[in-house]
């Protein structure tokens, strides 16, 4: 039996088992796992290594508008790119609706956006933002049935804020069709009476973005957005937590029998409220929402991850540039915190954060690692098991590591568009080495082979978890 490609001699991880395997690859999938394959047209010895299932980060958001002057980092190469030097083989971004905007027309725009412009595999969620009776009634249930399975509602910003009988609008859709709601929990009205009141106050200096945001404005729309999901009786998947307080709001829903799932990012595991207190406007490079917040809270996030409250770990890569006045060093963001762009990047940086601070110091299990950064987002966005595990079958999605690898964060070692990272000096241990997407090198050997059309979009099935017990998705 010929194959394209075998990689010989490694260690292969799932999100259930670890065990010495060699993979044959035909055709961009997974043709046979086993010892003694026979041949192939290229044998890649990877002893010593960690062939992994290639990472899905489920939440970046890639060539979005960003308000009047501000450009985003990264277009779809940028992006896509970056991802793959961090050992990931998809990411889902965001197609964006703004007031007045046709989804369908939304979603045809980033289309063309992407076509042609991307190393790896992408797929979009979409981003509700005028929940019009033309929107609910004949747009979001018929770009359902065409794969966009997922669509976000935000609590927060100007022009994007969902009011809650909008919310259940958006819910009930969601329930009618199958779909599953990601929400952006943060009181509106209690960050801008807060933002307000600082501004009169003369506290404009990057540092209060953090006090504009406190805790108890995350824990409120936390519980308020599982009310009204329990209310239209749909399963939610609650992003980016940053804090225990919504972390507990979330497990007490669960341990209700609620379909509410959570997520969590690298940003609050290792980023503090202080790290906006840089001197100048450095501490512009850490404002994202919700804020990082306090070791307390980084710990309660590592708790979530360990105890299963959370099930997935994304990057929300939001990346701008800081030096530059289309980015963090606007004219208005210069003013006050209100007109910095909430965004950091992370998508490059995602998996060897956790996997040296979860796999390396015992915190997590390699198969726990597998599964919060590819398993898990492969069955919640329809994607399973075409995507996210080792199988006969699947896409030879694979990323090869080195567990042993030392390296220290620099944007010297970055491939995207940002000139910062915000875990700049931090050092890790464990790195991906090369990256697969359907049998194809994209990094080989740390460097770069794969090409900028290579990657291709993926219709989407249902979530495993807005589905009936018992079913399960294609992922075709």
């Amino acid at each position: 039996m010929a194959f394209d490609t075998i990689l010989r001699g490694g260690t292969i991880a799932t999100a259930s088992d670890t065990f010495a395997c060699d993979i044959g690859i035909r055709d961009g999938r997974i043709a046979a796992l086993g010892e003694k394959l026979g041949d192939a047209k290229d044998i890649v010895d990877v002893t010593g290594k960690l062939l992994l299932p290639g990472g899905i980060d489920s939440h970046v958001h890639i060539a979005q508008p960003s308000g009047p002057g501000i450009v985003m980092a990264d277009d779809f190469a940028l992006a896509t790119r970056s991802a793959a030097f961090g050992g990931n083989t998809m990411v889902l971004p965001f197609a964006m609706q703004q007031k007045g905007e046709s989804l369908r027309e939304v979603v045809a725009a980033y289309h063309k956006k992407a076509e042609g412009r991307c190393y790896i595999d992408v797929s979009f969620h979409l981003i509700i933002a005028d929940a019009s009776d033309a929107v609910l009634g004949q747009e979001l249930p018929a770009l359902v049935h065409d794969g966009y399975t997922s669509f976000k509602v935000f609590m927060t910003y100007e022009g994007l804020a969902l009011s809650d009988m909008e919310m259940l609008n958006v819910m009930s859709v969601a329930r009618e069709t199958g779909a599953l709601v990601m929400v952006h929990a943060e009181n509106y009205d209690a960050i801008r009476f807060l933002t307000d009141r600082l501004e009169r106050a003369g506290k404009t200096a990057p540092h209060y973005h953090a006090a504009s945001r406190p805790i108890p404005v995350e824990r409120e729309a936390t519980h308020r957005a599982i009310s009204l999901a329990e209310i239209v009786d749909v399963p939610v998947m609650i992003v980016h937590v940053s804090n225990r307080a919504a972390m507990e709001e979330i497990r007490r829903a669960q341990q209700r029998g609620l379909k509410v799932y959570g997520e969590t990012c690298p940003q609050y595991l290792l980023l503090t409220e202080k790290d906006l207190e840089g001197l100048n406007m450095e501490g512009t490079k850490y404002v994202c929402s919700p804020p990082p917040r306090d070791k307390e809270s980084q710990q309660a996030c590592w708790e979530g991850l360990q105890q299963g409250v959370f099930s997935l770990f994304s990057s929300d890569h939001c990346p701008f540039r800081y030096d530059d006045p289309q980015g963090k060093m606007n004219p208005k963001g210069r003013t006050s915190f209100r007109w910095v762009p909430n965004g950091i990047p992370g998508v490059e940086t995602r998996l060897p954060i956790l996997f040296s601070e979860g796999v390396s110091k015992g915190r997590i299990t390699l198969n726990d690692f597998v599964a919060l950064t590819s398993t898990n987002h492969a069955k919640t966005y329809g994607l399973y098991p075409r995507k996210g595990t080792i199988a006969v079958g699947g896409d030879a999605d694979i990323a090869i590591w080195d567990p042993q690898r030392k390296v220290t964060i620099s944007q010297s070692l970055m491939h995207g568009g940002s000139d910062y990272t915000p875990y700049e000096g931090i050092d890790v241990t464990g790195w991906p080495v090369s990256t697969m997407v359907r049998g194809q090198f994209v990094v080989r050997d740390g460097k770069l082979v794969g090409k900028e059309n290579a990657g291709a979009y993926v219709a989407r099935g249902k979530s495993d978890l807005a589905r009936p017990a018992g079913t399960q998705t294609a992922g075709r």
